[in-house]
């Protein structure tokens, strides 16, 4: 019950405050275990991705420091969220999320592990590749634009505009035992610049000139 009234109260709360424009929702499969990656722009993404998804299965990988904050411990627990320690290799929190979705579950993520300060696109961590490599689940990229802003905006007294964008599902390529490092890199890139072509050019960052990237765009 807590899980569906947040989830009304979220939606509700986005489409009542700001200008939400939502692109690509039937690309997100209706069941079955998946990740969803997306940039990470601010506090409002995950809550975004959350309302906006129409699963009653979504959660999410939430960075530990919001731990000991009681609105956050509350919310995040409320959605069976999965706390993650960031600063480390955190392979429970893995561990957890591997099991989530072999089970089936959806599952947020930001393969960036921390917001962008430029609102542009910064290097990712390969922890993405790797949960879906080991779950065995496809991803579903995600592009964010405009929750950078939003809450100040809100002060102003108007309503911000976001646009969030899900791209069609697609499976990476398994990683190789004997060149495991550099698999899970260009898994990781390619991720990424999924999400690039989902964004404005002045949000895909480090990945702009990625020949991945270029390709993807031609399509």
């Amino acid at each position: 019950m807590q899980r569906k009234t947040l989830h009304a109260i979220a939606r509700f709360l986005f489409r009542y405050l700001s200008h939400v424009e939502v692109i690509g929702l039937e690309n997100v499969p209706p069941k079955g275990g998946l990740i969803l990656a997306a940039n990470h722009l601010g506090r409002l993404d995950a809550p975004l991705v959350f309302a906006m998804v129409e699963r009653d299965d979504v959660t999410a990988l939430v960075a530990d420091k919001y731990i000991h904050n009681p609105f956050f411990n509350w919310m995040i627990n409320g959605v069976h969220g999965i706390w993650i320690n960031r600063e480390t290799a955190d392979f429970r929190a893995l561990r957890v999320a591997r099991d989530y979705l072999q089970q089936g579950g959806a599952l947020g993520v930001a393969p960036e592990g921390t917001r962008s300060h430029t609102c542009a696109l910064i290097r990712a961590k390969t922890g993405v590749a790797y949960l879906a490599d080991k779950a065995g689940v496809p991803v579903v990229p995600v592009g964010i634009t405009g929750t950078e802003k939003a809450v100040s905006t809100l002060f102003g007294l108007s309503r911000p505009r976001i646009q969030i964008r899900f791209g069609k599902p697609f499976c990476l390529q398994p990683s190789e035992r004997h060149a495991r490092g550099s698999s899970l890199e260009q898994n990781t890139d390619e991720i990424m610049c999924r999400i690039a072509a989902l964004l404005p050019s002045d949000y895909r960052g480090v990945y702009a000139n990625h020949p991945r990237l270029q390709e993807l765009l031609r399509y």
